[in-house]
């Protein structure tokens, strides 16, 4: 009996002190990743402003190739929605919608999840040219979380975890725009159209 009094006191104590600690954790957070691909801005650009073309690049979308996904609206342009379910845990369901486009430079959508739990996020890509005539992207991603489950941005370790995946997205991006500006005009429409099925 006297261990079950210890053992709650010792729960109450672990509890209370995350609790107090999460006072302290910031209720917001932002992720954000770049990469330097070696082509003109605006062929980058117009690549990257196409949810659709996320599914070939981003490592969310290639974590369950089967996930049912619809879209709703001209991709390319403010209200564009993409609609994602996947019995997959980390997939999930949820939505992704273009919220605002400052042409050439960057594109803001808001991303929606409904499972396994619901929450929101803002989520971005902005290109820049370089002067040596490479492109800088930048993938992002902000939202909040409030107190106490804001203890959980440190717990789950939100900034290693998203920014490795917005990194090797990016990655993935750049090794593939840069061999397809490699290909000739011929093979690159037949690469396009196998790597692309959704369109």
């Amino acid at each position: 009996m006297k261990f079950l009094k210890y053992l709650l006191l010792l729960i109450l104590f672990v509890v209370g002190i995350a609790l107090l600690s999460a006072l302290f954790i910031p209720k917001t957070y932002e992720v954000k990743r770049q990469v330097y691909v070696d082509l003109p801005s605006d062929s980058v650009f117009s690549f990257v402003a196409q949810l659709k073309n996320q599914g070939l690049y981003s490592v969310w979308a290639k974590m369950d190739p089967n996930m049912k996904v619809e879209f709703e609206g001209t991709d390319g342009t403010v209200g564009f929605l993409m609609r994602w379910d996947s019995p997959n845990d980390s997939v999930g369901a949820g939505e992704q919608q273009i919220l605002g486009i400052d042409e050439g430079k960057r594109i803001n959508y808001k991303i929606r999840f409904l499972r396994p739990f619901e929450s929101e996020s803002d989520g971005w890509m902005s290109t820049r040219a370089d002067a040596s005539g490479s492109t800088e992207v930048e993938w992002g991603m902000t939202g909040s979380m409030p107190y106490p489950m804001n203890l959980f941005l440190v717990l789950m370790d939100l900034e290693g975890s998203i920014g490795r995946d917005l990194q090797n997205g990016l990655n993935n991006l750049k090794g593939m725009l840069e061999q397809t500006s490699t290909l000739d005009p011929a093979e690159e429409g037949a690469s396009t159209s196998e790597q692309n099925p959704q369109s």
